[in-house]
């Protein structure tokens, strides 16, 4: 049984389209993100469901009752947002106990339910405290606590851990991971960080434009992104353009715009010579040494190098045209100079060709 169903939902705005039938089912137990750059629709789904936001056509439907027309607090969410709205002037039981007596919970019951929100977010001596006397991590954990105490049957984050410095964020990224595990409530979470979204759920929704690109495991968006704006958005893109060159006999090639030939795996179903968008992972590219035969590669020149810690990141001219590399840096390719002729392997099955794009979409 879903959890959390929307059915085509829509809401539009003068000159903005931001949810164009958006339909997902959510399973029981289930992390799901809603993944895509600024402007994609993804706040504006999620406080749909939360009752924030009015769709103007469409159903929202929670353990199979249909909410979309219920007011926020008869819907049995929990909402973390992303400043965590914490009540300043109150301790942090009394921030934990806030919805609980908004429903009339009041004594022994009370204490019992706060003290196991509180211990699900491993903070159950700090009852007592003000908010600004806990972390920034502290508190995000605390606006958790909030949201599970009244036992809601979804759990809402809107970018909650966007204020929080690197190491706190991937910290967090486990603690709320592991904290959805040991409750096992349904959870929708809004970010725009691919790492935040990949590592975190057990599925993803891409959208752009309001409309749902893919909606897959972190692997298959990763390994088989649905469209050209998947495949550019996920991982980290080197973008360029060209022209299909279907050629009998042999596999389909793109002609790059003042670059090389480049193998391609699909094309689904473009005609030859057509002009394309072409999207080449920089972690899909290789630098290829004299043992490497038969695999297909091009040549180029190193133009930059950058250390950037776990790896080594190289500029490299294919021809006028420009690509990132990856290289590791404990590996054989760690130390190649600016001005080195290298040679570049490329899996025709990584090359991902979409149709030119001729306006604005995805």
């Amino acid at each position: 049984m879903p959890a959390l169903t929307l059915e085509r939902l829509e809401k539009r705005y003068p000159g903005h389209t931001a949810a164009s039938s958006v339909s997902l089912s959510v399973k029981d137990g289930e992390f799901i993100s809603l993944l895509g750059p600024s402007g994609c629709g993804k706040t504006t789904v999620l406080r749909m469901v939360a009752g924030l936001i009015q769709p103007m056509s469409g159903r929202i439907l929670i353990d199979t009752r249909d909410v979309t027309n219920l007011p926020t607090n008869k819907r049995k969410i929990g909402l973390v947002f992303q400043s965590y709205a914490l009540f300043p002037h109150m301790s942090v039981f009394d921030n934990v106990a806030f919805g609980l007596r908004r429903q009339g919970i009041e004594g022994d019951e009370l204490k019992k339910r706060v003290s196991e929100a509180l211990t699900s977010v491993r903070l159950t001596s700090y009852g007592d405290r003000l908010p600004r006397q806990l972390s920034g991590g502290q508190q995000q954990r605390v606006a958790v606590a909030r949201s599970i105490a009244p036992r809601p049957s979804i759990l809402l984050f809107d970018e909650p851990l966007s204020n929080l410095d690197a190491s706190l964020r991937d910290e967090m990224q486990i603690e709320l991971k592991r904290l959805q595990r040991e409750v096992g409530i349904t959870t929708l979470f809004v970010t725009h960080d691919q790492g935040e979204a990949m590592s975190m759920s057990d599925r993803v929704c891409v959208l752009a434009h309001g409309v749902v690109q893919q909606f897959a495991t972190p692997e298959e968006i990763y390994h088989r992104p649905a469209t050209g704006f998947v495949a550019g958005f996920i991982g980290r893109p080197n973008r360029l353009s060209g022209r299909l060159v279907h050629r009998a006999g042999q596999a389909c090639h793109v002609q790059i715009k003042e670059g090389p030939l480049l193998a391609v795996g699909s094309t689904a179903g473009l005609a030859d010579g057509a002009p394309v968008d072409v999207v080449v992972r920089q972690e899909d590219l290789r630098f290829v040494h004299a043992q490497d035969v038969g695999r297909p590669a091009v040549d180029g020149r190193i133009s930059l190098r950058s250390f950037v810690g776990s790896r080594v990141q190289y500029v490299v001219a294919l021809g006028s045209v420009e690509v990132i590399v990856e290289a590791p840096t404990n590996g054989p390719d760690a130390g190649l100079e600016v001005g080195a002729p290298v040679r570049i392997a490329i899996d025709p099955e990584h090359v991902y060709v979409n149709a030119e794009r001729t306006a604005e979409g995805a």
